[in-house]
């Protein structure tokens, strides 16, 4: 038996597998398209498909790998392993991953929100590195998130604690995709900021960015935006990012991080300075003592915090 495990971070367009070795580095990935419209099992059989590829990849067999962890995005039972629902994988009712991976590739799986994963990875190999309290935030076409409590995942009685993207900060504000008002997910997420700029656009604002389609902006654009001292890029970032200060006061009235870690497609375009709007935004409105200290960081893993976060799930699990 090696010191490796596979993670595999399943996503609405593309899935990755990763072999994974003792100390977090990654050996070997393999990629493949999600076919979505093809429905669950396809799905499925696509997942088991890229953990035989990679692992073949690092020169090793199934036989040799502990476990498989798997970031997915629900809500989902990661003790039944269990997808109960999806945004991003329509048609997902109530589908047992677990037990098909596992029949797939007779290994034990284990299983968790895609968030709540990479969160997990940022606390044991990236930002939130020796914390024991730690809030992930996610910003990008949502916001998903995570909490570590006294170096462990929180996933509370329900088992979906972590939904930081459906805090309400503004009763009264947009609708959010979940179907509640001022969540938010419907004021901070990288899609309603680059919406909100193009909407300015094509009504006559002057920026860097003409794009007057927001799902078409890309992450690059705003940071040019913000290097170029671009005033409607800077403002629509600075409101959304105070709301995020709000949602994270809130939060951490009830868990009381060490850290904050930020992270998501926002990463590129999220400078010092906003940066900082969010510390302050969130301490202003904190009880005395609560954010002292508080450190707010960039994630560090990016688009590898899916597979390393399930590759720690499946070495603590089969730990266990």
């Amino acid at each position: 038996m090696s010191d490796c495990v596979v993670g595999i971070d399943l996503g609405g367009t593309k899935i990755m597998a990763a072999v994974v070795d003792g100390d977090g580095r990654i050996r070997e990935r393999v990629f493949k398209l999600t076919p979505v419209d093809e429905g669950p099992r396809a799905v499925l059989e696509a997942m088991a498909a890229v953990a035989h590829e990679a692992v073949a990849a690092a020169g090793l067999t199934l036989d040799e790998v502990a476990a498989i962890g798997i970031g997915s995005p629900g809500p989902l039972d990661p003790d039944e392993g269990v997808v109960i629902c999806s945004p991003n994988l329509p048609g997902w009712d109530h589908v047992r991953m677990k037990d098909h991976i596992e029949n797939a590739t007779g290994r034990p799986v284990f299983m968790d929100n895609d968030c709540n994963v990479a969160t997990l990875a940022e606390h044991v190999l990236g930002a939130g590195r020796g914390t024991g309290n730690l809030i992930g935030l996610f910003l990008g076409t949502g916001i998903g998130g995570g909490v570590v409590i006294n170096g462990r995942l929180h996933r509370g009685f329900s088992k979906q604690a972590g939904e930081l993207g459906h805090v309400v900060v503004d009763v009264n504000g947009p609708r959010c995709g979940c179907g509640q008002k001022g969540c938010i997910e419907a004021l901070a997420s990288r899609r309603v900021m680059c919406r909100q700029i193009a909407a300015a656009v094509k009504k006559g604002r002057k920026s860097v960015i003409t794009e007057t389609d927001g799902d078409r902006i890309r992450t690059g654009m705003l940071a040019e935006a913000l290097a170029a001292n671009d005033g409607l890029v800077r403002e629509v970032m600075t409101r959304a990012l105070e709301y995020l200060g709000v949602a994270i006061a809130s939060i951490a009235h009830v868990v009381s991080p060490e850290m904050v870690v930020i992270g998501g497609g926002v990463i590129d375009a999220l400078t010092d300075e906003l940066l900082e709007v969010v510390r302050r935004s969130a301490a202003t409105r904190a009880l005395p003592l609560v954010m002292d200290d508080v450190k707010f960081v960039r994630a560090e893993l990016r688009e590898d915090a899916g597979v390393l976060g399930a590759a720690v799930l499946a070495r603590q699990g089969s730990a266990e």
